[in-house]
């Protein structure tokens, strides 16, 4: 008999063709993927609510054999659902069973630090950031060696650096996740007291795809072993273990970490490396139904904080449609905050994703490096931009390209200068490289001086000097142009982005199969890269607060967090007109991890709270008790979505006076007096009441105040 693998949730000897045959005949009608959804779990027992879900399709489908061939996941730990190949007419059929809340297709979602922690005054030595002695977050939590981090994303090359376990003790007793072996990936050799958890998550995307692991379009690895890079350049921002003298081609030198770098890491692999449509490379893709598959496995296992580097597109569903948000709240309801990305949509307006109000959603920053490259123009013209160039000076021709750009402009033998890439430029021995050929990466200020230049001459040429790393003035804090930007487009009432964080150009470990890496460590960006900035703090904070919630944990953050850098520089907003950043940039700012840990003051919320928001957004009560597994009656009147206990007040719409509430929670000194700045924004008038909270006890430590607000227009 030859080896066992799984497949679609059937054991398939891997010479007995017949029964492989059988089951991709049964997927040669091509039924795609629908999730049923059934809210909170009504057993304890998992092998219980799995059977429930097998007799529930066994019912639809009229035969037993069918619903084992039909079920792809039965998800049974966090929450009650489960993944089936349907008809449209069986999916809109089992969609009015009373005990369904809703049925969605399977989708298809993408994939969206040397200097970093320093910058942010996370230090295990004084930096110019942080307080003067050594003693801060870092050694009250010993680096969050009692933390679990879950990582959502394309897998992890385990031979990296960077999960090393050396000075590590024993696992948490209370971790009951697993390491999973595969194609190259030992579970008895490639795991260890670093990363404990390894779990990959395969069967949504066969079934959109034939049944068939196919070589030419996956080009990935039947196991948690990453092949994209994303997933272990995430992995190291949050919990990435200490590697000197790091750099990329000698640029960005330095100590990688993650924020709580003695952490433990739990990996998901529910995205995998797939070949573009148009052969130009590859792309991270992930279905519904696998990372709905790695929520319900991570919620099982332990994790204390998941951070998602992933999202849908506009215009997002609600937030009991879209399963990402409703697997984020039945894991935020059993106390683990979900760290997940803004989007690399920006800089327009209502372009934020992740945006449910029990999400910490992110933004992205620069640091205060860059990579200056003198640019010398044909006319003699001289610039500095941003390179990731470290070969000799070099002259080309020069030409202009958008995303939009006509097909047929000539850019062989030239240097592309660029105003729209995500990743500015990545590679070595030209300026940089963007899908294949030279750039330079500019600002929307720069870049129109050297447009000008090209626009105005018939040849048009540039010399280009190799990059050096600077830090510190005149290098800023800035909103990257790529980061999603607010209103929130489902809810307006709730701010987002929450928080933001430095996530252009971040140094990490990626897979050594990246043509981009070097000696297996990239530069990359997106908020994909801030996501995990935040993920390494919430670790190091729930290690210090365990008995702190998600929205406690989160209204630290907030409330914390710096309006201006770190040195006290304002903080702007790339965009075609830069402007000061505000909060539908940034949330409530640059996160502060040493400030988070002590906030004095935290706007808490249970379940309590987000049961408001939804009967505040109109969900029916059916629905609402669906998720929450028991009978829920909305209150009369309905709340108000402005009370919901947020770190932050949102009106979309102040045509009238507006009264709304607000919750504090002291979790600094017991006898403590808080008195109320009150900066109103321009032609509004805010009253608050009291002015002062006092708190006299620690029987005492929950207040409430009021906040009015008004136009000043006629």
């Amino acid at each position: 008999m030859g080896n066992i693998n799984y497949l679609m949730g059937f054991k398939i000897e891997r010479y007995e063709k017949p029964q492989e045959m059988n089951m991709r005949s049964w997927l040669c009608g091509r039924r795609p993927v629908y999730i049923v959804y059934l809210g909170e779990r009504e057993h304890d027992d998992p092998k219980l609510v799995t059977a429930s879900h097998h007799q529930m399709l066994e019912s639809l489908l009229e035969s037993k054999e069918d619903a084992q061939k039909s079920m792809i996941y039965s998800y049974k730990h966090g929450f009650s659902g489960f993944a089936a190949l349907l008809t449209s007419s069986q999916a809109k059929k089992i969609s009015e069973h009373p005990e369904v809340v809703h049925v969605i297709p399977n989708r298809i979602l993408k994939l969206k630090t040397t200097r970093t922690w320093d910058y942010l005054g996370l230090s295990p030595i004084p930096t110019s950031f942080s307080s003067s002695s050594a003693k801060g977050l870092l050694h009250n939590t010993n680096m969050g060696s009692e933390a679990i981090i879950g990582v959502i994303d394309s897998g992890i090359w385990p031979e990296s650096e960077v999960v090393n376990d050396q000075g590590f003790g024993p696992i948490p007793e209370r971790w009951r996740g697993k390491c999973e072996s595969g194609e190259k990936f030992d579970a008895t050799i490639h795991c260890n007291n670093k990363l404990i958890g390894a779990k990959y998550y395969l069967d949504g995307l066969l079934a959109d795809n034939g049944g068939i692991f196919n070589r030419t379009k996956i080009l990935d690895f039947k196991s948690t072993r990453d092949a994209n890079g994303h997933g272990t350049h995430t992995a190291t921002i949050a919990g990435g273990s200490f590697v000197p003298n790091v750099s990329f081609y000698g640029l960005a030198r330095g100590m990688v970490r993650g924020g709580a770098p003695r952490a433990r890491i739990a990996v998901y692999k529910a995205c995998w490396n797939i070949m573009r449509d148009d052969g130009s490379g590859t792309v991270g893709k992930c279905t519904d139904a696998d990372i709905y598959k790695a929520f319900d496995d991570a919620m099982h296992d332990g994790v204390d904080v998941l951070s998602v580097s992933l999202g849908g597109k506009l215009p997002e569903d609600s937030e009991v449609v879209y399963l990402g948000s409703v697997a984020a709240f039945h894991a935020v309801a059993k106390g683990i905050l979900v760290v997940a990305a803004a989007g690399n949509d920006g800089p327009g307006a209502q372009t934020v994703v992740n945006v449910a109000p029990w999400f910490l959603t992110v933004a992205a920053t620069t640091l205060d490096r860059s990579f200056p490259t003198k640019i010398t123009l044909g006319n003699n013209q001289t610039f500095f931009a941003e390179s990731l160039y470290t070969g000799p000076k070099i002259s080309t021709g020069l030409a202009f390209l958008t995303s939009t750009s006509d097909a047929n402009v000539d850019v062989e033998g030239k240097t592309v200068l660029v105003f729209d890439s995500i990743t500015p430029v990545v590679g070595k021995g030209a300026a940089g490289r963007c899908d294949g050929f030279p750039c330079i990466y500019t600002d929307y200020e720069l870049g129109t001086d050297i447009l000008q230049y090209i626009r105005t001459t018939r040849s048009p040429t540039v010399r280009i000097s190799a990059a050096k790393t600077l830090t510190g003035l005149p290098a800023t804090t800035k909103v990257a142009a790529f980061s999603c930007r607010g209103p929130n487009s489902v809810s307006p009432a709730i701010l987002k982005p929450d928080i933001a964080a430095p996530g252009v150009s971040i140094l990490a470990a990626v897979s050594p199969r990246d043509p981009e890496a070097h000696n297996g460590f990239g530069l990359l960006s997106g908020t994909s890269m801030s996501t995990p900035v935040v993920s390494g703090i919430v670790a190091l904070l729930k290690s210090l607060h365990p008995d702190w919630s998600p929205a406690a944990i989160r209204s630290a953050l907030v409330t914390t967090a710096w309006r201006t850098s770190p040195s006290g520089e304002p903080i702007f907003a790339e965009g075609s007109n830069k402007k000061l950043a505000d909060p539908f940039d940034y949330g409530g700012g640059l996160v502060n991890p040493e400030k988070a840990a002590k906030p004095g003051l935290v706007y808490d919320m249970g379940i309590e709270g987000y049961i408001n928001y939804m009967c505040s957004a109109g969900y029916k009560d059916s629905s609402i008790s669906r998720v929450l597994g028991k009978k829920t009656i909305c209150p009369t009147p309905e709340p108000s979505v402005l009370d919901i206990n947020l770190p932050s007040i949102t009106i979309p719409n102040l045509e009238q006076e507006v009264t709304l509430t607000r919750t504090v929670t002291n979790v600094g000194p017991i006898k403590s007096v808080y008195k109320a700045v009150v900066e109103s924004p321009l032609g509004i008038n805010l009253t608050v009441s009291p002015t002062t909270l006092v708190f006299s006890s620690a029987a005492k430590s929950v207040l409430t105040y009021t906040v009015k607000a008004k136009t000043s227009h006629e």
